[in-house]
């Protein structure tokens, strides 16, 4: 039986030391103009000395009107590589893999914080959104590999393509989002077109053990089941990404299609030919039990989010005590504070149901 503690080898870089993964998680911390702060380096790099073996970054953003949220770190510019740079040398100096989480937002964009029209593969009248033009999707394209390169300069061992919850690379690899009708629209492969350029040019362009994965969400914001399993076995025997991060919201609920009720959503990713590729899990992992219930199902390292908000040291605790569980909700500020949240962190926790106790 694999154990939470054992390493995993990636075709690509370091590889993680254990089963742990930290889940790129939105926190409002960092500058308006994209640059890092004290609070969101203390807040990764603390998760890090807790033993995680890997440390992913919020969702960074790759285009100034691809911010998705205030305090957000940039991957935009080279004035944000010095940021960057100090946050990789922290998390990899804890013995942690260190990998920044590629973003653009698409019609998610508030547009009073971007403070122009959102963008996305179709004109949306709800978000009030327009559609990319072709050049526009180019320009996107080269983005997303040139903040790879940033990252890769800024001494990252490797990027994650947000590719999940509804974000501009979901939307395109939607059919109910995405309504083009030139190459990256239509059928699946080609509303997949952009993520595959994309995988291609960050591999061609940074040094060859740079390790490359990406988040997908298997269901909700207009995909569908059965579409997702077809996207994630393709990036599996593409060849040129080293993991898979699934984000499920919860690892064994059903799913919501009739149809794929019988097993539990992470069944109907984990039984896939996955070759080379390493698949990761995230979704109401809140105790060790569940985590180990995770990798029995098939998955090779778990994604911590809520939990790792609550214990800088989940996995150090996870190690010490094999029964262990996340303190019950909601907890305090002064709790949120002694783990290394920031006020901007904590005021963002509060708008959480649940989560913050009241005073």
């Amino acid at each position: 039986m694999t154990s939470l503690f054992d390493p995993v080898a990636l075709t690509r870089g370091p590889g993680l030391k254990n089963r742990f993964m930290l889940s790129p998680l939105t926190n409002l911390q960092s500058h308006a103009d994209g640059t890092l702060s004290d609070d969101e380096y203390h807040w990764l790099t603390l998760r890090a000395r807790g033993g995680f073996g890997a440390t992913v970054t919020c969702a960074s953003h790759v285009q100034a009107q691809g911010q998705g949220f205030p305090g957000q770190l940039g991957c935009w510019s080279d004035a944000h590589v010095p940021g960057l740079a100090r946050l990789a040398a922290g998390i990899k100096a804890a013995g942690s893999a260190a990998y920044v989480q590629l973003h653009h937002a698409g019609m998610r964009s508030p547009q009073d914080l971007i403070r122009t029209q959102p963008v996305c593969p179709s004109d949306d009248q709800e978000t009030g959104s327009r559609a990319l033009t072709l050049a526009e999707i180019e320009q996107l394209r080269e983005d997303f590999i040139a903040a790879a390169v940033r990252a890769e300069h800024a001494g990252f061992d490797g990027v994650e393509l947000h590719g999940a919850h509804g974000y501009v690379l979901s939307q395109f690899m939607s059919s109910t989002y995405n309504r083009r009708d030139d190459r990256y629209g239509g059928s699946l492969e080609n509303r997949c077109r952009l993520v595959y350029e994309i995988v291609a040019g960050i591999r061609t362009r940074c040094r060859p053990d740079f390790t490359l994965g990406i988040r997908v969400s298997p269901e909700r914001f207009g995909l569908l089941l059965g579409e997702m399993r077809e996207v994630v076995q393709g990036l599996m025997h593409d060849g040129r990404l080293d993991f898979i991060d699934l984000s499920l919201w919860d690892v064994f609920k059903e799913p919501n299609e009739d149809g794929y009720r019988s097993r539990p959503l992470v069944d109907w990713f984990t039984d896939l030919d996955r070759r080379d590729v390493k698949v990761g899990v995230a979704g109401r992992i809140m105790d060790a039990a569940t985590a180990r219930r995770c990798l029995e199902h098939g998955a090779d390292f778990v994604t911590i989010g809520r939990a790792a908000i609550l214990h800088h040291d989940f996995p150090a605790r996870v190690r010490a005590n094999p029964d262990f569980a996340s303190m019950p909700l909601p907890v305090s500020v002064e709790h949120l504070r002694a783990e290394g949240l920031g006020p901007a962190f904590v005021g963002y926790m509060k708008t959480w149901k649940g989560f913050v106790a009241e005073a």
